[in-house]
């Protein structure tokens, strides 16, 4: 077998057997011809063989490219033979556009916490009619439970979790019932804990300042080579797992002053490998940038990913739906039926208009005629919404039932991608809390300490107490963790039963009913009253009719006389017919569907 690794300032570099082989002598690399920096051995391995590499007679160290480290972050690495796997599901690969995605947590979806369990549970998603399932990070962190935005191997899987054959077995299963996975992948920093990357070589670069500490060199002296690092693990993840996309975390963080930037240079290699594979891949941004060139072809100056987040739908879907203003909520809530009603028809709100929170102008505007709808995800909830607050509490905990239909049906009709965050379609009352296991005492308190002074600046944190001394959750205590598990006896009770029953019903409908994956933006339309909160969003012949009001019967007008050639398709908390006048009465904190029959579409439309 081929060991390699880059370590361009070693002047002598061994294989370290550990393990069952740790009494072997060491094996010397040489430096490899014609790549400068990098060393090479042969020597005979087998799937499971642990190893590591010393540099200079140093310690041993892990493989940057360890595929496995069963000892955690910072022990050695152990070989994996990818293509002994047996995959169970031939799986010819889902695309994009008309996907409904899931964000789940290996960690909290079972109370186990593995691959294995969540699997078990994969029926349910494919019954709710959601097509992908987007996963937060996996690969090695410290301890057993963590968000996983700490890891230090990009190649590798966390152990805890069930390693690489773990998340191979649940992957297939997921094939296994018609669902794709994306992985939610680190590159704009990795954790301080077992990170022996800078040992190897230049990994990092002073010349970006980065809330991590120095940046991921992606432009400096060697960046070449760490591009390749990071590209390379990419495609493994979607070659060697089977994977069918990639979530880029926080691209904005990714400081590169190149010709030609990473994310560029990223997206032509896996665009290349999805032509090699004859399977559709992509690539999902987490971007606040508000940046078309995003997901603007590379051939017309873009980056070329093919899908981003929409901070900007949530926030005006959330202020809408609580009220609130303070920190980057404060320019949605000055009128957040408008914030929302722009989103929906334009993709940004933030689209080069003055921004309070930052103090500036901020982003561009997007022409969804060039920049087809689907390449926006639109969420309700999110990981980072819901944990980002000092109690991790869900839009469960402050709206009733009633508003959380609204927002669900907000989400699924709108002319994006739609996300949903793991236990969201019941109104799961579990939280989502920053939780960590760092086994560093000094490393654990540092991040007591910085939670609780961000606790401490939240506005609305003097709803739970005041101050860095207040009774804020602590991450590293197992109780916190403990208390995100979904509760999977709540879906069969109510309330949480008839939500459940909604999500369904709406997801049943964005299959069949084509207006609702349209992606021309001209068919999308909407009118709203801010003072009597009310919102009409119309896809075609498909009508979502909303009243986000706390009390009291809105009068919206769907159509002219004969509104009769509209069909009630779903309701929230019953389906209702408008009058003959073209008018539907719709109670306080409702929702309703509505399909025309062609002579009724586009009737009313305001541009």
């Amino acid at each position: 077998m081929l060991f390699e690794v880059w370590a361009p300032g070693a002047g002598r570099v061994a294989l370290q057997w550990a393990g069952d082989r740790s009494d072997e002598p060491p094996v010397p690399l040489q430096p490899a011809p014609g790549r400068p920096g990098w060393w090479r051995a042969e020597a005979p391995a087998r799937d499971g063989d642990r190893y590591a590499f010393r540099l200079d007679d140093g310690p041993p160290r892990p493989d940057p490219r360890a595929a496995r480290l069963p000892e955690g972050p910072g022990g050695p690495g152990a070989v994996v033979e990818h293509a002994g796997f047996a995959w169970r599901h031939p799986w010819p690969g889902r695309p994009l556009p008309g996907a409904v995605l899931y964000e789940l947590h290996i960690g909290t979806y079972t109370p186990e916490g593995t691959f294995d369990a969540a699997a078990t549970r994969l029926g349910h998603l494919a019954d709710l009619g959601i097509t992908h399932i987007s996963l937060m990070p996996v690969c090695p962190f410290p301890g057993t439970h963590g968000w996983g935005y700490d890891g230090i191997a990009p190649w590798a899987v966390h152990e805890p979790y069930g390693g690489p054959d773990g998340l191979k077995r649940f992957v297939d299963a997921a094939h296994g019932h018609g669902l794709g996975v994306v992985l939610d992948v680190v590159h704009n920093h990795l954790g301080p804990s077992g990170n022996h990357l800078p040992e190897f070589g230049p990994y990092f670069t002073d010349a970006h300042h980065t809330p991590w500490g120095a940046a991921v060199n992606l432009d400096a002296p060697g960046s070449d080579e760490v591009r390749g690092y990071l590209i390379g693990s990419a495609l493994g993840w979607l070659r060697d797992y089977r994977i069918d996309g990639l979530r880029l975390d926080a691209v904005h963080a990714l400081h590169d002053d190149r010709a030609q930037h990473f994310l560029a240079e990223l997206s032509a290699a896996v665009d290349a490998l999805a032509a090699q594979l004859r399977r559709p891949l992509f690539l999902i941004a987490e971007s606040d940038r508000n940046d078309p060139r995003t997901t603007a072809p590379r051939a017309s100056g873009g980056l070329g990913l093919h899908a981003q987040w929409n901070d900007d739908f949530h926030h005006a879907l959330h202020t809408a739906l609580t009220g609130e203003s303070h920190g980057y909520y404060a320019d949605f809530a000055r009128a957040p039926l408008a914030a929302l009603a722009k989103t929906l028809t334009g993709g940004f709100f933030h689209d080069g208009g003055h921004s309070s929170f930052r103090g500036r102008r901020h982003g561009a505007p997007l022409d969804l005629r060039t920049t087809p709808p689907h390449r926006l995800l639109a969420y309700a909830q999110t990981h980072d919404q819901i944990g980002n607050r000092a109690h991790g509490d869900r839009l469960t905990a402050a709206l009733s039932p009633g508003l959380l239909a609204c927002a669900a049906a907000l989400v699924l009709c709108s002319p994006f991608t739609p996300m949903l965050f793991m236990g969201e379609e019941w109104g799961a009352r579990t939280p989502w809390q920053y939780f960590t296991d760092h086994p560093d005492p000094e490393l654990a308190e540092a991040v007591r300490a910085g939670r609780r002074r961000e606790f401490a600046a939240q506005e609305g944190g003097a709803t739970h107490g005041d101050g860095l001394d207040a009774d804020w959750p602590d991450p590293q205590d197992p109780a916190t963790r403990d208390r995100c598990v979904l509760d999977w006896a709540e879906p069969s009770a109510e309330p949480h039963a008839a939500l459940l029953s909604w999500y369904r019903t709406l997801l049943a409908l964005r299959r069949t009913h084509p207006a609702l994956t349209d992606p021309d933006p001209s068919r999308t339309r909407l009118t709203h009253d801010a003072s009597a909160r009310w919102l009409l969003l119309r896809r075609g012949p498909v009508h979502l009719a909303v009243n986000l009001a706390s009390e009291g019967t809105s009068t919206i007008p769907v159509g002219p006389a004969g509104a009769s050639r509209f069909e009630a398709v779903a309701g929230w908390p019953r389906p209702l017919h408008p009058e003959a006048d073209g008018t539907l009465h719709l109670p306080a904190e409702s929702a309703v569907v509505l399909v025309g029959d062609g002579a009724a579409d586009g009737v009313g439309d305001v541009p």
